[in-house]
C-alpha cells in the first residue's frame, strides 16, 4: 500500500474487548459466526475422519470456539493495520473488513446443496476464500490510490486478454493437428497451451522424463490447490492470476519508493500490456516467479534481509534464474552505509536464495543420481552451454536455411526482442541501481548462453528492470505512444497465437 496516506488520527489505547465491539453488534456477531463456521469445518475435515469419539468431541469445542477466537483476533489486528495505512478510523475499518468475513458462513451450503462430487466442499471453501481476499482488495482500492491503481491496471488487460484469447479459439479454432485438452470446457481449455501441459502432468503425475527441466514449486501450488479445488487447470489459473497482481503491487511500491509515483504506474502498464504478457494469465510460471523476484527486490531495499532471502528462496525454486537474485542481495547488502558494522549475520540471509536450487538438485540427485539433470535435459530443446553469440549466429542460420515463412517469423521475433532487452540496458543503464542493472545483465547472459534465443520474448517478460528504464523513458509522449504502438497489435497478436496452439515464445 502506498505509504503517501495521512496517518489517522491517535486514538488512546483500548482493551481488546472494547476494540471487538467499537464497530457494532452486528460485525462482531458476522465474524465470530464465520470463525465458527471455518472451525466447524477444519474438525470435520480433520478431526473427524480419524474415527476417535474422545478426540472428536473434544476437537469440536476446540475448532469452533477456537475458530471464532482466532478470526476475532485476526479482524481486529488486520483492522489496526488497515487504519494505520489507509486513514480510515479504527471502527471504520471494523466494519468494513467484516463483510470480508461474511462469505465463509456460506460454507453451511455444503450441508444443503446436492454436492456432485466429493470435493464439493472444499470447492465452496475456496469460493468463499477467493470472494474474501477479492473483497479485501476492493475495500483497499476505497480507500488507497497505490492498490486501486494497480487493480485498474489489472482487471483492464487482463479482461481485454481473456476476451481476445476466447474470441480466437472460438472463431478461428486450434492450430491443424492432434493437441492436448487439458479440459472439456472450451473457456478453459485455451489457457492449457504448451507450457502448461507440462506443468499440469507434473502436478497430477509427477515428474517423467524430460519434464524436469521445469523447476517444482508452481507443479507444487497447483497440486495443493488443486485438491481443494478439484481441477488442476482452474489452481493453475488462480495462482498464475493472483500471483500477477501481487507482482504488480510490489511493483508498483518497488518503483515508487526509488522513482516516483507516475514512473511506478507506467512501469506497470508497460509490463501489462507487453507483448507476451498473455503468459501472466496462462498456467505457466512466470507470475509466480514475477511476484517472487520483485518481492524479493523490495525486501532488499527496505533492508529486511531475511524476508528477501526467504522469497528467494521460493523463487529459484520456481526457475533456475531465480538464483541470480544472490548478486544483487550480495550488492545491496554491501551498498549500505557501514554495512561491515551491521548485523553480519543478515548477510547470511543471501544463502537462502541459492538454497531452492539446491534442494531440487538433491531431490534429482536421489531421483536421477544427476544433481544437473534439469540442465542435462535442456538437450531435448536443442539448448546446450555455449557462448551468448552462437544463440545469435544461430537464430541467423536457422533464417537462412529456413524453407517455411513460421520458421523466419519466430526467429526474428527472437531477435529482435533479445536487442529490445539489451538495446534498453545499454541506452538506460545509468537509470538503474547497480543491483538492478547486474540482474538485468544476468538475466539476459544466461539464456543468450543456451546456444538457442527460444523462448525470448517470455524471458523479457520477467525482465522487471527493463520496464523501470522504459517507464523512465515515457514520460516524454512519443516514447509513451511508441511504447503503446508496439506493444499493443503485438500483444493481441500473441494472444491470438497461443490460444489457438501457435507457438509464441
Amino acid at each position: 500500500m502506498s505509504a503517501h496516506v495521512h496517518a489517522p488520527t491517535s486514538r488512546p489505547h483500548n482493551s481488546l474487548a472494547s476494540d471487538l465491539l467499537s464497530a457494532g453488534p452486528m460485525p462482531f456477531a458476522a465474524v465470530a459466526l464465520a470463525g465458527f463456521t471455518i472451525g466447524f469445518f477444519a474438525w470435520i475435515s480433520v478431526i473427524v475422519p480419524w474415527h476417535l469419539p474422545a478426540l472428536s468431541e473434544l476437537g469440536l469445542v476446540v475448532g469452533t470456539l477456537g475458530g471464532a477466537a482466532t478470526t476475532l483476533l485476526a479482524w481486529v489486528g488486520y483492522a489496526r493495520y488497515f487504519a494505520r495505512r489507509s486513514g480510515a478510523t479504527f471502527a471504520r475499518s471494523l466494519r468494513y473488513d467484516a463483510l470480508t468475513w461474511a462469505p465463509f458462513i456460506l460454507l453451511w451450503l455444503a450441508y444443503v446443496l446436492p454436492l456432485a462430487t466429493t470435493h464439493g466442499g472444499a470447492r465452496i471453501f475456496v469460493i468463499c476464500g477467493t470472494v474474501f481476499a477479492i473483497g479485501k482488495v476492493l475495500i483497499a482500492a476505497r480507500f488507497n490510490q497505490t492498490v486501486r491503481e494497480v487493480l485498474l491496471d489489472f482487471v483492464a488487460t487482463r479482461a481485454a486478454i481473456i476476451v481476445i484469447a476466447e474470441l480466437a479459439a472460438v472463431i478461428i479454432g486450434q492450430r491443424a493437428g492432434t493437441h492436448v485438452q487439458e479440459s472439456s470446457h472450451l473457456l478453459l481449455n485455451v489457457w492449457g497451451r504448451w507450457d502448461a501441459v507440462h506443468y499440469l502432468d507434473i502436478a497430477t503425475h509427477g515428474y517423467q522424463g524430460t519434464e524436469m527441466a521445469f523447476f517444482p514449486l508452481f507443479p507444487m501450488l497447483i497440486r495443493i490447490l488443486g485438491r481443494l479445488v478439484g481441477n488442476h487447470l482452474i489452481a493453475g489459473l488462480l495462482i498464475s492470476n493472483a500471483s500477477f497482481f501481487f507482482g504488480l503491487l510490489f511493483l508498483y511500491k518497488l518503483f515508487e519508493h526509488e522513482y516516483d509515483r507516475p514512473v511506478a504506474r507506467r512501469a506497470i502498464f508497460y509490463i501489462s500490456i507487453f507483448p507476451s504478457a498473455v503468459f501472466f494469465s496462462a498456467v505457466y510460471t512466470e507470475s509466480l516467479f514475477f511476484m517472487l523476484t520483485v518481492a524479493s527486490f523490495y525486501y532488499m531495499r527496505a533492508h529486511r534481509w531475511w524476508l528477501a532471502g526467504a522469497i528467494g528462496f521460493f523463487a529459484a525454486m520456481s526457475r533456475v534464474e531465480g538464483v541470480l537474485l544472490a548478486i544483487p542481495f550480495a550488492i545491496e547488502w554491501f551498498s549500505q552505509r557501514n554495512a561491515f558494522k551491521q548485523n553480519l549475520i543478515s548477510l547470511l540471509a543471501g544463502g537462502l536464495i541459492p538454497g531452492g536450487l539446491f534442494v531440487y538438485m538433491a531431490y534429482l540427485w536421489v531421483l536421477r543420481a544427476d544433481p544437473l539433470y534439469f540442465s542435462h535435459v535442456q538437450s531435448h530443446w536443442g539448448r546446450h552451454l555455449a557462448p551468448p553469440w552462437v544463440s545469435i549466429i544461430d537464430a541467423f542460420t536457422k533464417i537462412a536455411h529456413a524453407s517455411q515463412g513460421q520458421t523466419v517469423a519466430n526467429q526474428s521475433l527472437e531477435i529482435a526482442f533479445t536487442a529490445l532487452m539489451i538495446g534498453v540496458l545499454a541506452g538506460g543503464w545509468k537509470l538503474l541501481r547497480p543491483s538492478f542493472i547486474a540482474y538485468m545483465a544476468l538475466s539476459i547472459l544466461i539464456p543468450m548462453s543456451t546456444s538457442s534465443l527460444m523462448s525470448m520474448p517470455r524471458f523479457a517478460l520477467v525482465l522487471f528492470p527493463m520496464f523501470g528504464i522504459l517507464a523512465r523513458w515515457g514520460d516524454r509522449p512519443w516514447v509513451n505512444n511508441l511504447i503503446l504502438a508496439f506493444s499493443l497489435p503485438l500483444l493481441g497478436l500473441f494472444t491470438v497465437l497461443f490460444a489457438d496452439w501457435y507457438w509464441v515464445a
